[in-house]
């Protein structure tokens, strides 16, 4: 099945999936201007305020659209970069938090591969507006499994590459995290490999997001994540100055 994705459809998603802090932005823009004008602030100092409101609502839109819909990442040519296609593997799974765009697409690029899909979204724990919107629109892989994080119904062993898409900064608990990178340690074969795309926690994503940086996690802590699930080899590519791919192996 193959997926063409629309214009600007990442950036739509984002103002999509987060309507209500945008309505909210927008609500705190008109009070803001009606505040400045009323206690008379001087018009450089009112420009420098509405300036840094202005570049903390526009700025991840604008990041995120270069992202998601300019720089390729869902062309996935980024592959050819780590010699995935060269290797062809026969064995893939692919895990999401939700919110799957990209299982459709690795099968495109994967033709002759078992692709299974997991989903380790709990309701319970991810009960976010935009997480549950997401849902609502996201298209479902045939024989997605939902699973806990705890356990990969996959036997030991099995798989040449597990991919983890912007998927699991979704995993808030530290230890949590190492428990679910074992279990892909686990299913892999001894050459198999885990492919993770995340946004960092760093000073690229802290002047793209600002204060939402923190929803993302720094290189430090997902070396250390890897590393104690029990992974020798953690490489990293920049992809964009604001997402890594961290390769993973024994």
């Amino acid at each position: 099945m193959e997926i063409k994705r629309r214009k600007f459809q990442g950036v739509l998603n984002i103002l999509s999936f987060n309507r209500h802090f945008y309505v909210i932005g927008l609500l705190v823009l008109v009070v803001l201007i009606a505040a400045l004008n009323f206690f008379k602030i001087p018009l450089v100092i009112t420009g420098i305020i509405l300036g840094v409101f202005l570049y903390g609502f526009l700025m991840p839109l604008l990041v995120s659209a270069y992202v998601y819909d300019f720089s390729g990442y869902y062309n996935f040519n980024w592959l050819d970069k780590l010699g995935l296609k060269e290797e062809q593997p026969k064995h893939l799974v692919n895990i999401n938090a939700g919110f799957d765009e990209t299982s459709f697409i690795l099968k495109n690029n994967f033709p002759e591969a078992d692709i299974k899909v997991f989903d380790f979204y709990d309701p319970k724990q991810h009960t976010e507006p935009a997480i549950v919107r997401a849902r609502k629109v996201s298209l479902v892989y045939p024989n997605t499994q939902q699973i806990k994080t705890n356990r990969i119904p996959v036997s030991s062993n099995s798989v040449d590459v597990v991919f983890l898409l912007s998927a699991v900064h979704e995993i808030r608990s530290y230890k949590e995290k190492v428990l679910f990178l074992k279990e892909c340690k686990r299913i892999c074969k001894p050459n198999g490999t885990v492919i993770t795309v995340e946004h960092l926690r760093d000073f690229s994503n802290f002047l793209a997001f600002s204060i939402g940086f923190t929803h993302f996690f720094s290189r430090k802590t997902w070396k250390n994540a890897f590393t104690e699930a029990g992974f020798s080899i953690f490489k990293e590519t920049k992809f964009t100055p604001f997402m890594s791919i961290f390769r993973c192996s024994s």
